[in-house]
């Protein structure tokens, strides 16, 4: 794979890959780009929960429900294995208004740009995208 970046989705960008929304096309697009798409497991915690309870409420048929949540782990995201650093978290977190699992993402994100300084955010969540395009990971245009 010819990489010229990498790009870390949080759930609410895989979430629109995966169900339509406002957001899918952007995402689509992003996806096709022929980069590294990584992952960490709180965005698939995340992306399953949301999912499934979109299952429970009756706006996905058990079908997409089950073609969703292979989609994650079978899907074209690779899954690090990596957490933030505390003193990163700390830093973030007094710089950030941001929820814990946001802050989390923006965590793990700010320590993958110290090896991969290519590295972009996507996220559809406006505080998370801020905080993102202000710790210089971009924002990847499809």
């Amino acid at each position: 794979m010819s990489c010229d970046f990498a790009i870390y989705w949080d759930s609410s960008a895989v979430i629109s890959c995966l169900c339509t929304d406002m957001h899918s096309d952007r995402a689509i697009g992003v996806l096709k780009r022929p980069v590294y798409h990584l992952i960490s497991s709180l965005t698939i915690a995340e992306t399953c929960a949301v999912i499934n309870r979109l299952g429970r409420e009756g706006y996905l048929l058990d079908e997409q429900v089950n073609r969703a949540l292979q989609t994650i782990i079978n899907g074209p995201w690779r899954l690090l294995n990596l957490h933030p650093e505390p003193d990163d978290l700390r830093f973030l977190a007094a710089k950030w208004k941001l929820r814990g699992a946001d802050l989390w993402h923006l965590g793990l994100a700010v320590r993958i740009k110290k090896d991969l300084p290519e590295l972009q955010l996507l996220t559809f969540d406006r505080a998370l995208e801020q905080a993102g395009v202000g710790e210089n990971l971009g924002e990847p245009t499809d």
